[in-house]
């Protein structure tokens, strides 16, 4: 495992990056309404990426030589697709869906990464609670993410906060970023305190609870990329950039 330490000159580079990546998502969101397609999303990112003079970094992707290259700017996954949906003219928001908008920015030669799961108009109470208990799983993550502590004390926190109520996929994990879209360490949902790589100061990573209304199992589509749960039931993944300081975790994807 090789883990970098960001130097302050790319942690000054990779918060102006944070800023940027927050508006687009910010208005992003306001934009998955029904009736919209994903395609539209995806275009609408990569243009509103290009004019900050980035670069939409997951557009070609490729983890490794077996995998396809991935079409697209933006990761758009309704429902019961959990991660890495890849957006087409078919996919047309409905009211009543969960839409998880996944993007990555490659800004001046850093990576940042940020995902959020969007509410569309009237749905049901137990979907709107999915999504809010995501979201505080990720910040009870983010809170466990201090100098001294582990990757592990990071996954039991989340962990810990779903306690069983919710599917927690373990197929899928956050990362560290930052040089590049994927680097070590290895951040998954779930741990035991103590346990993993320890947390030092310029680390970056990329937290992000994935929980399932339904059971933790998932399927990985013939496309190379789409995760879904394998019980059909909705899922909800939100992620920050977060930077490891003395002071405690900074969330860089965050206005």
């Amino acid at each position: 495992m090789s883990i970098t330490i960001k130097t302050p000159e790319q942690i000054t580079i990779l918060r102006e990056a944070g800023k940027h990546h927050a508006r687009i998502l910010n208005e992003l969101e306001k934009m998955v309404v029904p009736g919209v397609t994903a395609i539209e999303l995806d275009a609408i990112a990569e243009e509103k990426v290009r004019a900050i003079g980035a670069e939409p970094s997951f557009l070609h992707y490729q983890p490794d030589h077996t995998y396809p290259l991935y079409p697209a700017s933006l990761c758009v996954s309704i429902n019961e697709e959990i991660v890495h949906g890849i957006p087409t003219a078919e996919m047309i928001v409905k009211d009543g869906d969960i839409v998880s908008i996944d993007l990555g920015l490659k800004y001046k030669g850093m990576f940042t990464d940020s995902a959020r799961t969007v509410i569309v108009g009237n749905t049901s109470k137990e979907k709107k609670q999915l999504v809010y208990d995501t979201r505080e799983a990720l910040m009870r993550g983010i809170e466990a993410a201090q100098v001294g502590n582990t990757v592990g004390d990071i996954g039991y926190a989340i962990e810990s906060f779903n306690n069983k109520r919710y599917g927690n996929v373990r197929e899928l994990s956050g990362h560290g970023v930052g040089l590049a879209v994927h680097e070590d360490p290895y951040v998954p949902n779930y741990g035991k305190k103590g346990s993993g790589a320890k947390l030092k100061p310029g680390m970056v990573l990329a937290i992000e609870p994935m929980f399932n209304l339904g059971a933790s199992d998932v399927v990985f589509h013939d496309d190379g990329y789409t995760v879904s749960t394998r019980d059909g039931m909705v899922s909800a993944h939100v992620e920050h950039t977060v930077l490891i300081t003395e002071q405690g975790p900074e969330i860089l994807t965050e206005l």
